[in-house]
Parts: structure tokens; C-alpha cells; sequence
């Protein structure tokens, strides 16, 4: 039996997947396994080919080279695809493209009757659909009555009612104001929770990613930087681009000489990185989120933080934190620290910065 039988849910698989217009790569390579009722995100800038990427998985455009399989069948290869009809995927695009003439119920029911179930199933299965994404009291307006939240909820449900074996998601969330855009998020990976569809998730918002994904594909001008589940990812990133894209971060360059670590005017002992697999010496970069420094008026040391001396040179206070600017005395460093409301320094003071060394993470220099 298939695992497509066994679980109900497909694997997909990219296989050096690329996409070339003229001279330009916008997919350039690309290479992941999809696990079965797996949620991944493709997270990057404009540009990226996410988008592309997600197209050539819908069948919407052939790949220049490599494959996609589904299931371990070739859907995709540079000598022909399997229509996007056939592929019995389901696609939800930024626009929601819901019909206006049809009440929400009409739309949700508008896939299963191309596929020709009877009248009771398919009332049957809309109103437990409605019901599964709350919209069971609103099954006879219309998509101009609703809220922008509703409407995508009707996209959500018309996509999944008939219970594709891949889910693909553009950018779902754009049009929609920020704070229903964090209400959806929840939603989705709610949802998501409720059928565990095979999900294939386009974005560029990392908060986004985040709160969906099992995994996040973080991708750069065509190319896969790193694949990871969303905490990994924040924690460990290998390159200078996944560093900065996911979260904000402080890059530390620095120099490796026998049992130290030399930065601008301070330095670490090598030996507490003993996590990672540090080379003898040559350069080295840490990335340092702005949470894992700490700001004191006194020095102090324990095994896990080191102290370093240095002067406040700019702040903002952004409610839920301060935005702190530092620079070690003596040092052109400027490192970005986030600090509780509650602690208050002025700009010109000077202070011990204490790195909670073990979220410096080396990445490639």
C-alpha cells in the first residue's frame, strides 16, 4: 500500500528544481522533500521565487530542470507536466477569488459539484466545512456582506472541502489589515491542525512563517539558504542573509587566535562554544539577536554570560521594550539590544553588556 493510501496525504518532492527566463535563474536548483500532512512556508523578499517555485508545483508553468514528484510520480520535468486539473491540488491566491454572484455556501460547494458528488453529500460536507471554519450561521450570504477575515475563511473552506492531496497558499494574508492578518495566521495553522493537508505556504512575512510552518524554506535570489523548523531556524542560522531575514540580529565579526575570540577592542574565551564545531582559527561571525544581550550597571560573571563594558550611544522605547544602541568602549561595534520597560538608561551611560552565549550562533563568515 502507498503511503498516499496509508496516510491520506501526499509527499511531495523537489528535485533540483529551476526556472530560467532569458539569463535570469528565478528558481535556480532547488532541492526539498515535503513530508506527508507536512506545513512548509517558502519565506523570502520579492524576487526570491517563491512564487515561481509554487507555480511549477500548481502546474501553472514547466520547470526548465529537475522534477517535482508526488507521491513518486514525476508531475513535473522540463519534457512535460501533469495539467493543474489533474493534479488534484487545491490553490488559494492573494485576490481569495471567490465568486460574487454566489452566496458562501455556493462557493464552498462549487469544487464537489465539478466533481459531480450528489446534492445530499455535498450539503452534507459544505455545512460541516462551514461549520469547521465558523462560518455556519453565514451559509446563505453573500462574499460582499463579509468581512475581509470571512471572505478568506471561504477561500480556506472552498480549498479544503474537497480534501486535496496538496494545499498552496500565495501570499493568503496580504490584503488584509494587520491585526486580522495575526488573527489568520492562528487560524491557518489551526486548520491546518483539523486535516494535516500536505501545505505548500508562499510568503514574505516571517511572523507568518512562524506561527504556520512545521518548517520554513528561507530563499535567496532563486536558492534554498536553509531549511529548518521555525525555532531552529531563529536559533541556529547558518548564513548572513537567514540571520537577517528571520527576526532582527546583531552580526559579530570576529577573530580566532588559540583559546580566544577577538572582536573590535574586547574579546571571548573559544571554549564556550564548545556546541559548535568552531575551526582553529580564521574568521568567524556570530549572529546575536538583540534579546540575548543584557544590559547592567555593575559587571558580574557566571558560566553562561560573559561581561563587556560599554557606552549607550541611542535608544527608543517601543512599549512593549526598549530599543537599546550599544557600542563596547573603544569599539565602532554598534550592537542592538532589546531590554523590559522597566529598564531605564540614558543615552551616554556607561554599562556592562552580558552575552547569553549560548544563543550566539556562528554562522558562514
Amino acid at each position: 500500500m502507498s503511503e498516499r493510501e496509508t496516510s491520506g496525504h501526499s509527499r511531495l518532492s523537489l528535485n533540483g528544481l529551476s526556472c530560467v527566463y532569458g539569463k535570469v535563474a528565478a528558481v535556480d536548483h532547488l532541492s526539498m522533500d515535503i513530508a506527508p500532512g507536512e506545513f512548509i512556508s517558502l519565506l523570502g523578499p520579492s524576487g526570491c521565487g517563491k512564487t515561481t517555485t509554487l507555480r511549477m508545483i500548481a502546474g501553472f508553468i514547466r520547470p526548465t530542470g529537475g522534477t517535482i514528484t508526488m507521491d513518486g510520480e514525476i508531475i513535473s520535468s522540463p519534457e512535460g507536466s501533469l495539467p493543474p486539473e489533474k493534479r488534484q491540488m487545491s490553490m488559494i491566491f492573494q485576490s481569495y477569488a471567490i465568486w460574487p454572484n454566489m452566496t458562501v455556501a455556493e462557493n464552498v460547494a462549487f469544487g464537489l459539484k465539478l466533481r459531480h458528488f450528489d446534492r445530499a453529500s455535498i450539503r452534507t460536507k459544505v455545512q460541516a466545512m462551514l461549520d469547521t471554519v465558523r462560518l455556519g450561521g453565514l451559509a446563505d450570504r453573500y462574499p460582499a456582506e463579509l468581512s475581509g477575515g470571512q471572505q478568506q475563511r471561504v477561500a480556506l473552506a472552498r480549498a479544503m472541502v474537497i480534501e486535496p492531496r496538496v494545499l498552496l497558499l500565495d501570499e493568503p494574508l496580504s490584503n488584509l489589515d494587520a491585526n486580522l492578518r495575526e488573527e489568520m495566521r492562528f487560524e491557518i495553522r489551526r486548520l491546518h491542525d483539523a486535516f494535516h493537508f500536505t501545505t505548500v505556504y508562499v510568503t514574505h512575512d516571517q511572523g507568518e512563517a512562524m506561527v504556520t510552518s512545521d518548517r520554513i524554506a528561507v530563499m535567496n535570489q532563486g536558492r534554498l539558504e536553509q531549511i529548518e523548523a521555525p525555532h531552529a531556524l531563529y536559533t541556529r542560522p547558518k548564513t548572513r542573509f537567514v540571520a537577517g531575514f528571520i527576526g532582527r540580529t546583531n552580526l559579530l565579526e570576529g577573530r580566532i587566535a588559540g583559546d580566544r575570540i577577538a572582536f573590535d577592542h574586547f574579546d571571548l574565551p573559544r571554549g564556550v562554544f564548545q556546541a559548535h564545531e568552531l575551526a582553529t582559527s580564521g574568521a568567524v561571525v556570530f549572529s546575536v539577536r538583540p534579546h540575548s544581550i543584557s544590559l547592567h550597571r555593575e559587571a558580574g560573571t557566571s558560566d553562561q554570560h560573559i561581561a563587556v563594558q560599554a557606552q549607550l550611544v541611542e535608544r527608543a522605547y517601543l512599549g512593549e521594550y526598549w530599543d537599546y544602541v550599544v557600542s563596547p568602549v573603544g569599539s565602532d561595534v554598534r550592537l542592538k539590544v532589546a531590554a523590559t520597560p522597566s529598564q531605564v538608561f540614558e543615552v551616554g551611560d556607561t554599562l556592562w553588556l552580558k552575552f547569553d552565549l549560548q544563543q550566539m550562533a556562528p554562522i558562514e563568515a
